[in-house]
């Protein structure tokens, strides 16, 4: 019932290892090659987990660190496409779960990078926990601590060389949960891009949405989530799980369409369809109560 989507996404079972595979890890971290997506923005992820290397000659920036066991491929990827991991100055987050947060502490001791991140996200990293107040208490597994984490506010403006990333808080699917704009630009022509947090109503069985002590505002929080989708510049998407904004489908495109992966809507009708996944697990969960 309320483990449709978390059987999809998440493992079944719960270890306090944070380097030990879950039940869908080795399909999550099949092999990808790296790629452009457009100007100095990488994808440097695997075939299930994304992971954007944002670059400049005087610093980079790298979106998420997928699983613990992702990290030497991460690593691979980065230094095939000519870029040094040293090099890399800023560590971000989508949100702090296992499959999207959990190679952060290895990939900052690499790098030496400062990791920045929402303040109940920088909490979590910090302390290398699983709080109760994360929907998917209880069916998840904690991330390795991170050393050192520097908290950002809503709307501000991080810098790393010639990079300027700005981040959108987006809670829902976490209460951190943090999405990520900044402009690339190729031959001429800038874009808007958009790394756009999950916004899935995942849970564990005993977690209700509608009247969760823990997170009473969550649903609230995913309507201002999917308000900033449907409001903000939005020229390329690029989303944790690739599946979701259909990369791989439109990377197949890139060859006879140059422009494949641009799409000015695709920010609109992932909150289209995030809205439409929250109303039918509310729906479930009325059907529940009576």
């Amino acid at each position: 019932m309320f483990l449709f989507l978390f059987i999809l996404l998440t493992s079944g079972a719960f270890t306090q290892n944070p380097a030990s595979s879950c039940k869908n890890c080795a399909v999550w971290n099949a092999p990808q090659q790296p790629f452009r997506i457009y100007g100095n923005t990488y994808y440097v992820g695997t075939h299930g987990l994304g992971s954007v290397l944002i670059t400049s000659p005087a610093g980079h920036i790298l979106i998420d660190g997928a699983l613990a066991e992702s990290v030497p491929q991460i690593v691979s990827h980065i230094r095939s496409l000519g870029f040094r991991v040293e090099d890399i100055k800023l560590i971000v987050n989508s949100h702090v779960h296992y499959d999207h947060a959990g190679g952060i502490a290895e990939l900052q001791k690499l790098s030496g990078a400062r990791v920045a991140a929402s303040a109940w996200t920088a909490d979590v990293m910090r302390k290398g926990i699983v709080p109760h107040d994360d929907p998917q208490f209880g069916v998840i597994f904690p991330i390795a601590r991170v050393a050192q984490v520097t908290t950002v506010k809503d709307a501000e403006v991080l810098h790393a060389g010639s990079i300027a990333i700005t981040a959108h808080f987006t809670p829902g699917h976490t209460k951190g949960g943090t999405s990520w704009t900044w402009r690339s630009c190729e031959n001429g022509q800038c874009l808007n891009m958009v790394y756009a947090d999950s916004l899935t109503p995942v849970s564990s069985d005993d977690f209700l949405f509608t009247r969760s002590k823990d997170y009473p505002n969550a649903i609230a929080d995913f309507e201002r989530s999917y308000s900033f989708l449907e409001s903000t510049p939005c020229d390329i998407l690029i989303t944790p799980h690739p599946d979701f904004s259909k990369l791989w489908q439109r990377l197949e495109q890139r060859n006879s369409n140059p422009n494949a992966l641009i799409d000015p809507a695709a920010c609109r009708t992932l909150a289209g369809t995030s809205r439409q996944d929250l109303k039918a697990r509310l729906a479930e969960e009325g059907q529940v109560r009576k």
